[in-house]
């Protein structure tokens, strides 16, 4: 059996991506507005005979799967998960009797914690004490109240342990859940006492954990306590209101990143809904990929004191390891966005919108501990900065912050090169590292450019002599390299990708490729294709020869006389396969 096939053959991939954009009638296919861009020409595309949904204005496409997991920024187990519920297709029946019996536990646990979430919300609305916590002194409104689901834990020790024995919970269940704990034997204690209870939620908005507070000054204890690691909750991997933010996200194009969960919530009831939490100032690659499925703009805002200071600097690698553009937010009259917001709501907004690069602001704040007109100043400074520089995965991003440490310094590019490179082998590793929207847009186009020419010669034989010249490297996408190889290899294939057991890895991607066509040049005289296949030709070689040219540069740097001899041969090549192209 096969959840997949099964999951396609219950749901309707219009009725799946309904549910999130509306639809209308063209044709054999539905349109709609990109959920991705803002326009107001419909560029969005269904396709019921052929399973696919294709956006034109971002290029993205593939089946209900992929969809679901850009929209709610899963990968995707989750997306199988959730498209499993939907069709009501239990996916134990797909699995052994091991993964069986663990998603049935996890089941089991989600509806443990659903219990406790209600249990506690009853609790909540009963006691004077926590709801003037909630209302008054943190300045909740009743609907926020509902909308994060907040709670009470009675002060007792037993009360939930009691209820949910009630239920029919076991003791097992209830503790695997992360809500009770037992010493020595003696009798389960319930976990949280006495506090105001905040869920934790998963990108579904299924209960996961808790995060509870003490809303008394003089009570005894940690102020916070959290749910410990169980099968459900993970913390390096939980980011708090993410279910409840990422439409924002998905929409202003970044996410504003707290310390707390209360600022988080304050900044969703003024509106501004594209914040998140992770578990104080602990992040970790895996929050930055949560949030890297949604927007490649994260904007910190922590603490400006030293724990916050060492979350950013700890924080870049990673940003810079899983492409994130990783900025801060300077708060100048407030210590957390909280307070800020409670004090002045536009002051948020703007602090928000105004975010520094990451880099750029350690070197400032760095800058105004040391003095760095001194040896030792400059020695201490370079020592804190130079191992940031040197995390960097982007070779150029790193020359030019290596540049603008020796001009701050007054000292030589070389000697910082070399503090740099101590101990270490120079990589002269080169990535392309998209920052500026002129770059992001020119790739863009070259995928587009991509698999237009590509949907061209699948679909008009007679136009496959345009692919022949091109190389795989030429194309920017690995599916993409992998169909020009295809079709080099059968120039007489006719598009059927059920055809031939080789394509059935990219099926979704020949399907997106004839949508095009249908979409785009269907109507179009042969002649005036051959037109539009040399420019897409021409396009993607330009595109080529600027990337290697960049490349060769880079390498010149550090060459000696034969190798850079070597490399200039190189360039010259290039220039003779682009002067041949454009001639053509």
């Amino acid at each position: 059996m096969d959840a997949v096939e099964d999951i396609k053959g219950r749901l309707a991939i219009e009725d799946v991506v309904g549910e999130y954009l509306e639809l209308k009638r063209a044709g054999r296919n539905w349109r709609g507005l990109s959920p991705f861009n803002s326009e107001k020409t419909p560029s969005f595309m269904v396709s019921p005979e052929k399973q696919i949904w294709h956006d034109f204005s971002s290029n993205k496409g593939g089946n209900m799967f992929s969809f679901v997991m850009e929209m709610e920024g899963l990968d995707f187990k989750g997306a199988l998960e959730l498209l499993a519920r939907k069709a009501g297709i239990n996916l134990s029946d797909y699995q052994n009797s091991n993964t069986r019996d663990q998603s049935q536990l996890k089941e089991r646990l989600f509806s443990v914690l659903e219990l406790a979430t209600k249990f506690y919300q009853i609790q909540f609305s009963k006691n004077r004490q926590a709801l003037e916590y909630i209302l008054k002194t943190r300045q909740f409104s009743k609907q926020t109240a509902l909308e994060w689901k907040i709670g009470y834990s009675p002060a007792d020790g037993t009360s939930l342990g009691d209820f949910l024995r009630r239920q029919k919970i076991s003791d097992q269940d209830i503790k695997q859940a992360g809500l009770s704990t037992a010493y020595g034997g003696r009798k389960p204690q319930d976990m949280f006492r006495g506090r105001v209870m905040f869920p934790l939620q998963d990108p579904f908005g299924r209960v996961i954990g808790f995060t509870a507070r003490l809303f008394s000054e003089s009570a005894s204890g940690p102020k916070y306590i959290n749910t410990p690691q169980t099968i459900l909750y993970d913390k390096s991997r939980h980011v708090f209101g993410l279910h409840l933010a990422k439409e924002a996200i998905r929409k202003n194009n970044f996410v504003v990143l707290t310390e707390g969960n209360l600022d988080v919530i304050t900044s969703h009831q003024l509106g501004v809904r594209q914040v998140v939490a992770t578990a104080g100032t602990a992040m970790t690659e895996q929050n930055l990929k949560a949030l890297r499925r949604f927007t490649s703009d994260v904007r910190l805002c922590f603490d400006s004191d030293d724990a916050g200071v060492a979350a950013t600097i700890r924080a870049i690698p990673i940003a810079s390891k899983v492409d994130v553009s990783l900025s801060v937010i300077d708060l100048k009259d407030a210590k957390d966005p909280d307070e800020l917001i409670k004090k002045n709501s536009e002051a948020w907004e703007k602090a928000i919108n105004q975010p520094e690069y990451a880099v750029d602001w350690i070197i400032k704040h760095y800058q105004q501990k040391f003095d760095i007109t001194s040896a030792q100043g400059k020695k201490m400074y370079s020592d804190t900065i130079i191992p940031i520089i040197k995390n960097l995965n982007d070779q150029i991003e790193q020359e030019h912050y290596i540049k603008k440490i020796a001009r701050l310094l007054d000292v030589s590019q070389d000697a910082l090169e070399s503090k740099m490179q101590l101990g270490n082998k120079p990589t002269h590793r080169y990535k392309a590292h998209q920052t500026s929207p002129d770059a992001d847009t020119d790739n863009l186009e070259t995928i587009k450019a991509q698999d237009r020419l590509l949907a061209l010669t699948l679909m008009q034989p007679k136009l496959r002599d345009f692919i022949l010249p091109m190389k795989q490297e030429m194309l920017p996408s690995a599916d993409a390299r992998k169909f020009l190889q295809f079709l080099k290899a059968n120039p007489d294939f006719a598009g059927d990708v059920n055809a031939l057991p080789a394509l059935q890895t990219l099926a979704d991607y020949v399907k997106i490729l004839s949508l095009q066509y249908e979409t785009l040049y269907q109507d179009i005289d042969i002649l005036e294709l051959r037109y539009e296949a040399a420019r897409l030709q021409t396009r993607l070689i330009e595109h080529y020869v600027k990337n290697q040219k960049r490349q060769l540069v880079i390498e010149m740097q550090s060459a000696n006389e034969t190798k850079t001899d070597t490399l200039l041969e190189k360039v010259k090549n290039l220039d003779k396969l682009l002067n041949n192209t454009r001639e053509a």
